[in-house]
């Protein structure tokens, strides 16, 4: 994944809950749907990435989109329960069609559980919307395009899985960052400063073009893109 994002990361548990209250956001959770039914977030559509991942053509995503009623103009929020890793996936995929507002909890649903906040089990009634289709090929690093950006001197090569996978085998001149590294005991990343002072510490600037990847679907390298 090619790192060209300028919206905001992560939408506060506050503010979450006052967009909630405003009907002013969709929300998505993209956890089972066993475990969306027992309890989620209050107004939460349920999109398990399995579902997502099953057929993710820009034509299926943009059934989906509209299928939660999410136009163009609709702020999303998106969560898991796996420190932000799925939920990242499912964010980078929208921003890849081309919807611009949307964002990660800056928690997991458990956090939000633990804190007393509101969660019930009750499965919206949704309207459908009319999404239109606007692809970012510059979010998505083809092996081509990686192949002839690897000797650039202004391009890092981001590997986000655990360090023992990194030191058995990657891709030449990649940085280790652990995704594990990017969180904090409670929220899935770091404050923006703490985070800036790590990956100034790997070397990693933000004035370079940034290329992470991961051993799956993009779900952890997803997590990297989206800081």
């Amino acid at each position: 994944m090619s790192q060209e994002k300028t919206i905001k990361t992560t939408t506060d548990v506050d503010s979450l809950r006052s967009e909630i209250r405003d009907k002013s956001v969709r929300v998505i959770d993209v956890r089972r749907e066993d475990d969306y039914k027992q309890s989620h977030i209050p107004t939460a559509v349920n999109l398990p990435l399995a579902n997502l991942l099953s057929d993710d053509t820009p034509e299926r995503v943009l059934k989906l989109v509209n299928a939660m009623g999410i136009s163009d103009e609709t702020p999303v929020v998106v969560y898991d329960d796996t420190f932000g890793a799925l939920a990242s996936r499912v964010a980078w995929t929208l921003e890849y069609l081309g919807h611009s507002d949307v964002s990660l909890l800056e928690t997991t649903f458990s956090k939000w559980k633990s804190l007393g906040l509101e969660n019930d089990n009750k499965t919206p009634e949704v309207k459908s919307a009319n999404h239109s289709i606007h692809l970012r090929p510059e979010i998505l690093a083809t092996s081509d395009y990686l192949e002839t950006s690897k000797e650039k001197s202004d391009v890092i090569l981001i590997d986000n899985r655990e360090r023992l996978n990194y030191l058995e085998q990657h891709i030449p001149g990649a940085i280790s960052l652990p995704y594990r590294t990017l969180a904090t005991s409670d929220k899935i990343l770091r404050p923006k400063d703490d985070m800036k002072r790590l990956l100034e510490n790997r070397g990693i600037s933000g004035n370079s073009e940034i290329i992470t990847y991961c051993g799956s679907v993009g779900t952890l390298s997803g997590l990297a893109y989206m800081l």
